[in-house]
């Protein structure tokens, strides 16, 4: 298996695994325990907690552990929403259904909320944002890369238009994270979510950034733990994980960062050579560097996907259910149609992808393809 869908979730380090293994076995103990042993995983956690703060350039107080993506952004939302009582959210609309979900159940609690559009390269519309923010806005929700199209958006300008109109800006960070260079010291937002899974760490942990003065409610209600904002006993070998991750990333993202940029355009040279049409979705340089997101014309995505599955592991961002073929809505956002949507593939690597499987790939696919090429595009159904 060639795999290449490392926007989904990355294969766990063999250091992390290590790393996790052996605290299942030495750090069991609650940490809100107060005998000896408890007293030590309490410990644990703290470190892990400064090491996830030193990687993000944060202070140890602002690191909020969870569960992951889903939590975090849950909790950045509704819990800014349940501080305020009541205002207006702004957002994009190329957001992880984790967000934009909770955009829509807070919509049916009465905040109103603002949802941005994105150009044909698939960036935000910063000119439509600054518009968009009122005077009741308590909080702006915008991805720092996309996780169909690799596509990062301009989190500075961003928060710069936020920060000057007096809202707090949340962005999950979730597949930037890891990935590229990220520039902390601070964080690029008031709140950020990071997902151990995405850079090679376990899943079922995450974090999210709380920066201090950012006034948040809980939105699950049990003990006191972190800082009354997550209450649950702590995934301890969990968060070693993520620590561990981290830490791994200060140490090879500049190997990771050239690695996967190489093999990508490799990848996007030999694709185009041997399959006629195909064209490249998303901004061609302000990607992330190890995603391509290409549109494949003459065939139905799903089926290549099906087709080659058992050699090489990519996906498509649209949903397949009850034999209904619905087209990504990140892809029509950027104004394709229902066909080009449902002919788009993504190709996300990662630091193990070698040269000889990028070249193996090309092969497979461009062959599946060719043999998709014979049979007719089925339409779009809602």
């Amino acid at each position: 298996m060639i795999y290449l869908d490392n926007n989904a979730t990355t294969p766990v380090d063999p250091e992390v695994s290590d790393a996790i293994f052996s605290s299942l076995k030495r750090d069991f103990a609650n940490p809100s325990s107060s005998h000896l042993s408890g007293r030590k995983a309490k410990e644990l956690v703290e470190s892990c907690r400064f090491h996830v703060a030193e990687f993000l350039g944060a202070r140890h107080e602002e690191i909020v552990f969870t569960s992951g993506g889903t939590e975090s952004n849950n909790l950045a939302l509704l819990g800014t929403a349940l501080f305020h009582g009541k205002g207006h959210i702004v957002t994009s609309v190329i957001e992880h259904p984790s967000v934009l979900n909770t955009c829509r159940h807070l919509q049916s609690l009465g905040f109103e909320v603002t949802y941005v559009p994105v150009d044909h390269d698939g960036i935000v519309d910063l000119e439509a944002f600054g518009k968009s923010i009122r005077p009741d806005t308590i909080l702006v929700s915008i991805m720092h890369a996309n996780n169909e199209t690799g596509v990062i958006q301009p989190v500075g300008a961003i928060r710069t238009v936020a920060e000057g109109r007096g809202v707090k800006f949340h962005s999950d960070a979730a597949q930037s994270v890891g990935k590229m260079h990220f520039e902390p010291a601070p964080p690029p937002a008031d709140l950020m979510t990071i997902v151990g899974h995405k850079f090679y760490g376990p899943k079922g942990v995450g974090a999210l950034y709380v920066k201090t003065g950012t006034r948040i409610n809980p939105i699950l209600f049990g003990a006191g733990h972190e800082r009354g904002l997550r209450p649950g006993t702590e995934n301890v070998a969990g968060i070693v994980g993520l620590e561990k991750a981290c830490l791994l990333t200060t140490r090879d993202i500049e190997l990771r960062v050239a690695h996967t940029s190489r093999l990508r355009d490799v990848f996007l040279e030999g694709l185009m050579s041997e399959i006629p049409g195909l064209v490249l979705n998303g901004h061609k340089t302000r990607r992330l560097p190890n995603t391509l997101n290409v549109r494949i014309p003459g065939i139905y995505s799903g089926d290549l996907v099906e087709k080659i599955g058992d050699r090489v592991a990519v996906s498509t961002g649209s949903a397949c259910h009850s034999g209904r073929r619905s087209p990504s809505s990140v892809l029509k956002h950027m104004g394709l149609s229902d066909e080009e949507a449902l002919s788009s593939v993504r190709l996300s690597l990662g630091k193990g992808n070698t040269d000889e499987e990028i070249r193996e790939a090309v092969g497979i696919i461009s062959a599946a393809v060719r043999e998709l090429r014979e049979k007719p595009l089925p339409a779009a159904t809602s």
